[in-house]
């Protein structure tokens, strides 16, 4: 059983990366329970821009251009019996649910998708350069395509789900009280045809004013398990039932009922698909009441580690849940280290070398660098020169660096000059001497003087975290004079 969409499949191309890097990061996109609001949203203001609306029509008020809109008192009618009664009590069904509503117990990691995983490896072995992996984190981060989420809980609250694959949700009643929803399309064959027009005079029929559903006329045998249902798939949690009684009215335009006549003629019917004589049910109501009989009980198992795709993370049923998941997201998002030191294991799993840089960032690479300790002397003068550039101006490219060594020769000794400087600087690449950039800047590798008589210190799991965060740490600090910009520490230049 599978409630999860068809994922589709985003993989990073690394030759864009600076282009990726300076793009602003997309609006965040993640839904909550059908027919609920998101939180800090005004229903009046879709936008969510309330409070830049407000502001502006202040600065009109002080400036004369319009009158205040603060209205006097009313000293007749509902206001004053209103002052009288003093303040409308809270709903009870709202007020439970507020309460309910509590920071679930639960760890959230973000995890590199696969596939995108994948194509990241094996662009990065087909080239010799450099990428930053605090950069490589966010790419991960950008798009809900490029990453799992893996949800850890503790045994006395657990996440519960339906079957395997199912939807799941911190609350065990709320699952099994919309089991049938989430989960009937895997236990019954759905078939949709139109039966013969409704026949009889209708004067009106009642209109859900929060969803725009109609509902049919009040005294038709439909009415109210449409009603019922409507209810408890999209307000339950919001409102009681009587309060969402108030929310239905009934109106008499012609072209209303003649659509209710329309979609009334639609008939649903379940065939159930796991039996060995199959049964066929006229309405969602008898094949949910067979669902519960039959497939609910021991349907819901509780999980202490449970991983999802990153596009499903984004529409879980569950409100509390999916809240969750989001402000990890923002925060991972900021700060990457959780996703940079999963990174930084499987790269070194692939193959790859992850290495410290100027003020302590990470790269990856194919190659593993080291400085030049040979002695000078035993080099082409062309080696010696490379080496000494780019000790005076760190983060300089191919074109500036030719530009630099092949101003003073000209004709055809310029030319052969440029292709001994391209062979010698790919010599140096290839050997770890000189690392380049993906942006295509070049410098030399950190020097890591060692006391004599020390070892080289294993990379252990402790060792690791607090090297990744270092590096988040390193890649978060503005620019100072002497350092790189945060754009080039993105890309590369560091």
């Amino acid at each position: 059983m599978s409630v999860s969409p068809a994922e589709p499949v985003d993989l990073l191309d690394l030759k864009l990366l600076p282009a990726w890097v300076k793009e602003p990061t997309e609006e965040r996109k993640y839904d909550y329970v059908e027919g609920e609001e998101a939180p800090g949203r005004d229903r009046r203001h879709p936008a969510g821009k309330r409070s830049t609306f407000k502001a502006g029509k202040r600065d009109l008020v002080r400036q004369g251009k319009v009158g205040s809109d603060r209205r006097a008192p009313r000293i007749h009618g509902r206001d004053e019996q209103d002052r009288d009664r003093g303040p409308r009590p809270v709903s009870r069904a709202r007020d439970q649910h507020k309460r309910s509503v509590v920071p679930p117990e639960i760890t959230v990691r973000f995890l590199p998708h696969s596939p995108a995983f994948e194509s990241v490896v094996a662009q990065i072995k087909s080239t010799s350069v450099a990428y930053s992996l605090f950069a490589l984190a966010r790419l991960f981060l950008e798009k809900p395509e490029r990453y799992d989420v893996r949800l850890m809980a503790k045994a006395e609250s657990p996440v519960y789900q339906l079957g395997e694959n199912g939807a799941m949700s911190l609350d065990r009643d709320f699952l099994e009280r919309n089991a049938f929803r989430f989960a009937h399309e895997d236990f019954y064959k759905v078939d949709v045809t139109q039966s013969d027009p409704i026949k009889g005079n209708f004067s009106n029929v009642a209109h859900c004013k929060l969803t725009g559903t109609i509902l049919g006329p009040t005294n038709h045998h439909n009415y109210q398990p449409q009603l019922r249902s409507l209810y408890e798939q999209r307000f339950s949690r919001r409102m009681s039932f009587a309060e969402y009684q108030r929310q239905i009215e009934i109106v008499n335009e012609p072209a209303l009922i003649e659509r209710w006549k329309e979609e009334a003629r639609t008939v649903t019917t379940y065939t159930t698909l796991r039996d060995g004589s199959p049964s066929t049910f006229a309405s969602a109501a008898e094949a949910e009441r067979h669902f519960r009989s039959n497939y609910l009980p021991g349907l819901v198992r509780s999980v202490e580690e449970v991983t999802i795709g990153g596009v499903l993370s984004r529409c879980l049923p569950d409100r509390t849940l999916n809240r969750a998941i989001e402000e990890a997201w923002m925060r991972e998002t900021h700060s990457p280290s959780n996703t940079m030191q999963e990174l930084a294991t499987q790269l070194r799993q692939a193959g790859l070398n992850v290495f410290r840089h100027r003020r302590g960032m990470l790269f990856v690479s194919t190659i593993r660098t080291r400085p030049f300790v040979h002695d000078q002397g035993g080099v082409s003068p062309s080696v010696n020169a490379i080496l000494e550039q780019l000790a005076a101006k760190p983060g300089i490219n191919r074109k500036e660096l030719a530009e630099k060594l092949v101003a003073d020769v000209a004709g055809e000794g310029a030319e052969h000059r440029k292709l001994a400087l391209a062979s010698d600087l790919r010599w140096l690449i290839n050997e770890g001497y000189v690392i380049e950039f993906n942006d295509g800047s070049l410098d030399l590798p950190r020097a890591k003087p060692k006391p004599k008589g020390t070892a080289e210190p294993l990379i252990s799991a402790e060792n690791s975290t607090k090297e990744v965060v270092a590096a988040v740490s390193a890649a978060e600090v503005g620019p100072t004079e002497s350092g790189p910009s945060e754009e080039e520490t993105e890309i590369g230049r560091s």
